[in-house]
């Protein structure tokens, strides 16, 4: 019967998709988890495979083209088929199925929709899934439980501290009642509308609830018939296939990562899977590392020649240890910072400019300042404040490379690099330019004290049209910075340092600093970074003009 493929949403923010290449042409035979095509998406290239077996009839959009989501992109079904229904809208009405995986993918099928309706929730019960706590956030990692089962929960009773891809956060429960079920265990990571928690009268039937599927819960989606009977397991990454190790166990795996497996020769009965009850995904394959063997040093004995006078040689004692590893699993705040530096380091051709600034004014001005009652400013604030002055005068740096169009942001908003114990967050100081440099100080250090305790809200740290690294309290002089996109230019900032210089052709002893402008090409010209980069130095070196 035939099968309607869909154009799949691969992201979260994906309208529209180009298909970079068909891995199959019209009348190939297609396997459930072979590779039907490369989609390009906003975000990257990715592999599309098929959840479904049968012959390719129909191909609707073609390589090179861009279509919308849910637009007709295939049809599979049985060899010599009729299809002409479907392609001129005539058939009977079709039923739309969603497998999620690590693609989702809109399949609609010919047969009417299953007459079995899921059974209803029980008045009281609620299911709690995963709640997206980002516009980022993708999955979730539960961090610690508030609440165990059997607990009584009341109506704004912290549930359980949930980190997303930005910051850890307190998760609250909107219901009262008893807490009958976890569903995502401390230390475990779940995709956004995972089934989190049941929360109802004690003595409900769990089993029956999560069964049941109600609608309205965001719940997994219930198993299918397929026609042998037997039901399908519900996706989570790769639809599920299973092998056989040596001893007889099963193995559970992707139909992908068993392919690529296969083709690098990865024993899967090797591999540590990280998918749900431990199925080998894509990324397990990948990221598969050989365990190496080391043979135990064996003392040699030396051989002693009866027939030489000459003595045998001493017997050296090499150190001999224990090597070992730790597997640290990695934060959700860590995969988002390797994504995203990885997708501007590679995508955003990177220049660097760099000068030294006399900061002797700088420093008389800054104790100036800060002998006055109840103010306190940092040499980071006169720098945030000298960057936001400076982006007013040249707003070629602060902009937004599009593909169509070059976007200039009229208004200023300073992300500030704040280090935080797993990565790296940027607070955003908006309006940086109407800021004074105490209102830049105070602000600075609230946003800064949030995000070392995982306080701060996401809407604290988005909207940045320019960035600020400092290292030079750690006594770093100089380093360069990865841009943090879609921002065109990050300021990398080193530490103060005393030596010679000369001045009024004199040797003196002078403080000077030095800062590093890294650019994206596509917005920011060499000239146009230099021009930004002086203005910036007169700002430091004369910081009355600041204050003017």
């Amino acid at each position: 019967m035939a099968i309607v493929v869909n154009m799949p949403r691969l992201s979260d923010t994906m309208e529209e998709g180009t298909v970079a290449a068909w891995l199959k042409n019209v009348g190939d035979k297609v396997e459930e988890g072979d590779i039907l095509a490369e989609i390009e998406t906003d975000k990257a290239t990715m592999e599309f495979e098929s959840f479904n077996e049968g012959t390719l009839l129909h191909i609707g959009v073609a390589e090179g083209d861009t279509a919308p989501v849910d637009v007709l992109l295939a049809i599979i079904g049985e060899e010599g088929e009729d299809i002409s229904g479907l392609l001129n809208g005539s058939a009977a009405p079709v039923e739309v199925k969603e497998e999620h995986a690590a693609q989702t993918e809109a399949v609609s099928e010919v047969t009417p929709a299953a007459s079995s309706e899921p059974t209803e929730i029980p008045e009281g019960v609620e299911v709690i899934t995963m709640p997206r706590l980002s516009d980022t956030m993708e999955e979730g990692t539960v961090a610690a439980w508030l609440k165990k089962v059997g607990d009584t929960v009341e109506e704004g009773d912290i549930l359980a501290e949930i980190e997303t891809d930005k910051a850890t956060m307190e998760f609250e429960s909107f219901y009262s009642g008893t807490l009958l079920y976890i569903g995502i265990q401390e230390g475990e990571s779940s995709p956004v509308d995972e089934v989190l928690a049941v929360i109802g009268p004690a003595g409900t039937d769990v089993d029956a609830v999560l069964k049941g599927g109600a609608s309205g819960a965001a719940t997994s989606a219930p198993s299918e018939e397929k026609k042998t009977g037997k039901p399908t397991e519900t996706k989570t990454e790769a639809p599920a296939a299973t092998v056989s190790a040596n001893d007889g166990q099963r193995i559970f795996a992707s139909p992908l990562a068993k392919k690529i497996a296969k083709e690098k020769g990865v024993n899967l009965a090797d591999v540590k899977g990280s998918g749900d009850h431990g199925r080998i995904v894509k990324k397990d394959i990948e990221n598969y590392q050989p365990a190496v063997q080391t043979a135990t040093p064996v003392a040699a004995t030396p051989e002693v020649s009866t027939s030489n006078a000459v003595a045998a040689s001493p017997i050296i004692n090499l150190p001999v240890g224990q090597e070992g590893t730790e597997e640290v699993k990695n934060s959700q705040m860590r995969k988002v910072i390797a994504k995203r530096l990885s997708e501007s380091k590679f995508t955003a051709p990177h220049y660097y400019l760099n000068i030294e600034v006399d900061m002797s004014d700088a420093i008389a001005s800054r104790k100036k300042i800060n002998n006055l009652p109840e103010t306190k400013v940092s040499f980071n604030d006169m720098v945030v404040k000298a960057c936001a002055m400076a982006l007013k005068k040249h707003p070629q740096v602060n902009t937004t490379w599009g593909d169509a169009a070059m976007i200039y942001n009229q208004h200023v908003h300073i992300g500030v690099a704040v280090a935080v114990p797993d990565g790296l967050m940027v607070p955003v100081l908006k309006f940086a330019d109407q800021m004074s440099l105490t209102q830049i100080g105070a602000s600075v250090k609230d946003l800064a004290g949030k995000a070392r305790n995982k306080k701060i809200a996401p809407t604290e740290m988005e909207g940045s049209t320019f960035t600020v690294s400092n290292l030079g309290m750690f006594g770093i002089t100089d380093f360069t910075s990865i841009i943090n996109q879609p921002n065109s230019a990050i300021l990398s900032v080193g530490a103060i340092v005393e030596k010679p210089v000369v001045r009024n052709d004199e040797i003196v002893v002078g403080n000077t600093m030095k800062v590093t402008l890294a650019c994206d090409h596509r917005t920011v010209d060499g000239a146009t970074g230099a021009q930004f980069l002086l203005t910036l130095r007169s700002y430091l070196e004369n910081p009355v003009t600041m204050l003017a």
